[in-house]
């Protein structure tokens, strides 16, 4: 896997601009929240976020990934102004749960969701190399 960065282009923060990768695909749905039952265990959106990204590391070693094979990551929010002012938060689980591997990413605020109760959903693909 390795990161695509035009040349003069600043550094992203926290992401990567584009990722070039070969091997086999794993695509995980959209993971809310809640644990392996569908029970949301707090309306807190770092706890929340910490659900999530668990719940797609569980996924993801099912198929014989791990986090670092990550290649794409989409963030939907409930709220984007919570996000930002909690994003240190956020990142602090992030980097405990996937580590210091930032693919291409993409974070929108969306209208609402289908489960109630999620404050955000993230889907990712990853490649599985070789």
């Amino acid at each position: 896997m390795q990161a695509v960065q035009p040349p003069g282009w600043a550094r992203p923060k926290g992401y990567s601009n584009g990722i070039v990768a070969s091997g086999r695909m794993v695509f995980v749905a959209g993971q809310v929240g809640w644990d392996s039952q569908e029970k949301f265990h707090s309306d807190d959106l770092v706890a929340q976020a910490e659900q999530s990204l668990t719940n797609i590391v569980a996924i993801l070693a099912e198929a014989g990934a791990k986090p670092s094979d990550i290649v794409r990551m989409n963030w939907y929010l409930a709220d984007k102004v919570e996000y930002n002012a909690r994003l240190a938060e956020i990142g602090a689980v992030y980097r405990r749960i996937v580590g210091r591997h930032f693919p291409a990413m993409t974070a929108l605020q969306v209208a609402g969701f289908v489960e109630v109760g999620a404050k955000l959903e993230i889907e990712v693909t990853a490649m599985i190399e070789g």
